[in-house]
């Protein structure tokens, strides 16, 4: 692979036992996919403070940014992306989709019904274990 990663960085909010996830949109790479909302890291931005922007931008929300819970590197036809995942706590608004196609909250038995890039699929397999998933109070 050709040059340095693409860096991005994802959210895992999770609320009432809830994960948020977000459609990509139309005319982007990947579109129609399913993900977790966050973007490229800019140049001397740290990966949390890209998440934090990432999730303003994209869901109108704020949120607390905490512990890494997987990180992946993969490789796409013409491109190799390095990608983080946080779990994150949200602060303020309610996500609206101002930089995707459609939001949702789904349970862990729910996500196997979404299409998802090949980037997620390690990812994806973990997840029904995290903690946060059992969790109802927030």
């Amino acid at each position: 692979m050709n040059g340095p990663a693409l860096e991005v960085s994802a959210g895992l909010i999770f609320r009432a036992g809830r994960l948020l996830i977000t459609q990509r949109p139309a005319g982007k790479h990947l579109a129609g996919l399913w993900e977790f909302p966050g973007g490229k890291r800019e140049a001397g931005e740290s990966w949390e403070a890209c998440l934090a922007r990432e999730l303003q931008e994209e869901l109108g929300v704020g949120v607390e940014v905490g512990r890494l819970f997987e990180e992946v590197v993969h490789d796409y036809p013409g491109k190799r992306v390095h990608l983080r995942f946080f779990i994150c706590r949200l602060r303020a608004g309610e996500p609206a989709p101002l930089g995707c196609a459609a939001v949702k909250w789904v349970a862990a038995a729910e996500l196997a019904a979404h299409e998802f890039p090949p980037a997620d699929a390690h990812l994806l397999a973990a997840l029904p274990a995290a903690p946060e998933f059992a969790e109802k109070r927030f």
